[in-house]
């Protein structure tokens, strides 16, 4: 079967590929409230905790009933350029149920900053927030942030070994791996990606940290491209000595792909800390 891509703006759109993608993000918006509301009013909340000095350089801390056993970070998609840590709230509930702390960090957004400059800063933000949680770490991202939190397990990571030896395993949720593919799309007039950056950005065309265990998670309605890079980096870690793992789960698409960690007996939930 032959295969090209012809629009790699129209590839990329989820909004032009989900039906009703008018409804994301403010379907996340109440929830992820009463998750604050309820989670501050039993001491559970920390909010806009710093980790650098950057307006946006800033994460919430939720904590479980007892001390924790281990922290989740989670970094936010958006293309690297779109929304921030108030949205996601609410994903606390699956790996608050399992005793893990749990973080999400805002970060600065392009084009006030690079791509590189959100790799380092997310950087940051886990490391503050290890500082703050004992235990093993667990790191998850969705789609801009499925690249984040890879690229703090490839071997380039901006972590200390003293942070990045506490991460048992790292989840992509629809993650873009390999950046080339954005210097063709419409939204690189605000990334400003060139070349070099997604030689040195890309975890795809990176090694991995030694002993990396990786689960690369997407949605069965994804666009090809997503399913794409989503089989894309298991593949190549896999022959670069990770232990890695490929997951399309069905009837999901780009955007309700994240509610599992809601749940603490989804898949989504137990791939991350079950």
């Amino acid at each position: 079967m032959r295969y090209k891509v012809t629009d790699w703006t129209w590839v990329y759109d989820n909004g032009a590929n989900i039906p009703k993608s008018e409804n994301w993000p403010g379907v996340w918006v109440e929830p992820a409230r009463q998750a604050r509301e309820q989670l501050a009013a039993s001491g559970r909340a920390h909010f806009d905790l710093a980790y650098g000095e950057a307006e946006r350089e800033r994460f919430d801390l939720f904590l479980p009933n007892a001390k924790p056993q281990g922290l989740v970070v989670f970094v936010h998609g958006g293309f690297w350029m779109n929304l921030d840590k108030s949205f996601w709230s609410h994903l606390s509930a699956g790996p608050l149920a399992y005793n893990y702390a749990f973080a999400v960090p805002s970060y600065t957004l392009a084009p006030q900053v690079r791509i590189a400059d959100i790799t380092r800063a997310i950087g940051k933000a886990v490391s503050a927030a290890a500082e703050r949680v004992e235990g093993p770490i667990r790191l998850i991202g969705h789609s801009a942030g499925g690249h984040l939190v890879t690229r703090m397990i490839s071997a380039t990571t901006p972590l200390s070994p003293v942070v990045s030896d506490r991460i048992e395993k790292t989840v992509s949720i629809s993650g873009i791996h390999d950046l080339r593919p954005m210097i063709w799309t419409k939204r690189n007039t605000t990334l400003a990606v060139d070349a070099a950056e997604a030689a040195s950005e890309s975890p795809a065309l990176l090694e991995p940290l030694a002993d990396t265990r990786l689960v690369c998670w997407a949605g069965e309605r994804e666009t090809s491209e997503f399913l794409r890079q989503n089989a894309l980096l298991a593949n190549i870690w896999l022959g670069l000595g990770a232990e890695t793992e490929v997951v399309v789960e069905p009837d999901r698409h780009h955007f309700n792909i994240i509610n599992g960690l809601t749940n603490p007996d989804h898949p989504l939930t137990h791939a991350l800390v079950g």
